[in-house]
């Protein structure tokens, strides 16, 4: 058959909030035109992040029901740890209440001022983990996956000469690890072939250096590599993860994407003196280290959403229901990075504003006209997440890209749903040279972008 359906069927329902313009424009002005501050009820269609926002089946909420409370060594967390040792191997497993729990954790225990992290590339809460650790962050994607346009297969292959280069340059001991991130969210949801990460693992065991896999979308990165990388087109999707988790040292996990639940996560890893430290801080931090953080109902729902990621069928649907949206953005010209992403469609800011700089942030003018044009909410993946302030100075180095990143929760919309989102942005597209240009009035020192204030910049 060569129509893709939903591999569920719905049997308990959600009111949307339909709003007016009137009413959307009141609630971004009380928000400091951020959408981070704008209230669940006032939004329509909630595209902000595909993290912890799905839709959990009903065996997750059956294994709710499981959940055993018990501070130490609880019967769920047996079925957590079996479940994510099937998975990835790993000897030492810790849950954590979400994945940048585990990033803060690994980066106070592994890092020093002054090191160096490489990654394809790092999304947020890793990078200011990592900073906060007074450590460096470095970007390593290939030439394709700079080039939102190219429709090159993984582009979030991590430069195997750059990595080689920056090893060379900076020395071995100063680079505690190496970070892989599957898929390559800050890039454009790309995958990363097994391909590369072989490479890379390669290059890092020349030099005794660990390979850290940020692996909160892996089972999407499995399924990009079962489609289009040869080889594997005949292995199912749990053995191509067991494959990449056998590449690397230790792993961080957000369960809120690729554990379909909508809290926790874990930090897996196979050296002991990692794991003692990690429990050391998890304990002072998180919890104990049989709960992290976690209730004994959210590591019995995590345990099921691990295996049902791995449904060759769910992640078929979830593919073909961005790639409908990305085919149709593309058809109305509106500007996307392409190929479609693992779990969103990030569109391309500063081709949709030409008339705005990166110093107007276009990412936060295009986000905001789509709340107001249909009640949508996105985030601005541009240069107010992943700007550089220059020392002394009040302008600052921008980001690479501009872009606006329009995520896909799991299991939550239909396809009328999605038929709405392209119809209020050809709208906003039609309209596009009203968008303004914006200024920060406030914002806090790393992060900025979840609580920053901003103003229309007076033209």
């Amino acid at each position: 058959m060569h129509t893709i359906i939903e591999p569920f069927r719905i049997k308990m329902t959600e009111a949307l909030p339909i709003t007016t313009r009137g009413h959307r424009e009141a609630c971004l002005a009380s928000a400091r035109n951020n959408v981070f501050l704008l209230d669940a009820d006032d939004i329509t269609i909630d595209l902000l992040t595909d993290s912890g926002t799905g839709a959990m089946s009903a065996r997750q909420w059956a294994a709710l029901m499981l959940g055993d409370e018990s501070y130490a060594g609880s019967t769920s967390w047996h079925r957590f740890e079996n479940t994510v040792r099937e998975i990835t191997g790993f000897r030492h497993i810790f849950p954590v209440h979400q994945g940048r729990a585990a990033e803060r954790i690994l980066a106070a225990t592994r890092l020093k001022p002054g090191t160096i992290v490489p990654n394809n590339s790092h999304f947020d809460t890793t990078r200011a983990n990592i900073e906060v650790a007074g450590a460096q962050t470095v970007d390593l994607l290939t030439p394709e996956g700079q080039d939102i346009y190219s429709e090159t297969r993984f582009k979030g292959n991590m430069d195997i000469g750059k990595l080689a280069h920056l090893i060379d340059t900076k020395g071995a001991a100063n680079i505690p690890f190496c970070m892989i991130t599957v898929t390559d969210n800050a890039g454009g949801g790309q995958p990363v072939s097994m391909e590369n990460i072989k490479s890379v693992k390669e290059i890092l065991d020349k030099y005794h250096i660990p390979l850290v896999i940020d692996a909160c979308r892996f089972a999407e990165n499995s399924y990009f590599i079962k489609e289009y990388e040869p080889g594997f087109a005949d292995r199912s999707l749990i053995e191509i993860a067991r494959e990449m988790f056998a590449l690397a040292d230790a792993a961080t996990m957000s369960a809120k994407k690729d554990g379909l639940a909508n809290i926790g996560g874990f930090f897996g890893c196979n050296n002991d003196e990692w794991g003692e430290d990690f429990r050391n801080m998890l304990i002072l931090t998180e919890g104990f280290p049989t709960y992290g953080g976690l209730a004994g109902r959210d590591l019995e729902a995590i345990a099921v959403g691990l295996k049902e990621a791995l449904e060759y069928e769910y992640q078929r649907y979830r593919h073909a229901t961005v790639a409908y949206m990305a085919d149709r953005l593309i058809v109305r010209k509106i500007p996307i990075v392409r190929p479609a992403g693992g779990h969103a469609v990030f569109l391309d800011a500063a081709a949709f504003c030409p008339h705005l700089k990166p110093g107007d942030y276009p990412g936060i003018g295009l986000v905001n006209a789509l709340y107001l044009e249909g009640g949508i909410r996105g985030v601005e993946l541009g240069s107010v997440m992943f700007g550089r302030p220059l020392p002394g100075r009040k302008d600052e180095i921008p980001a690479p890209r501009e872009l606006v990143r329009l995520a896909f929760p799991r299991r939550v919309y239909t396809q009328s749903h999605f038929d709405y989102v392209i119809e209020v942005l050809e709208l906003v597209w039609r309209q596009r040279d009203a968008i303004p240009p914006y200024k920060i009035e406030k914002q806090a020192p790393f992060l900025r972008h979840f609580t920053a204030h901003f103003n229309r910049a007076i033209t």
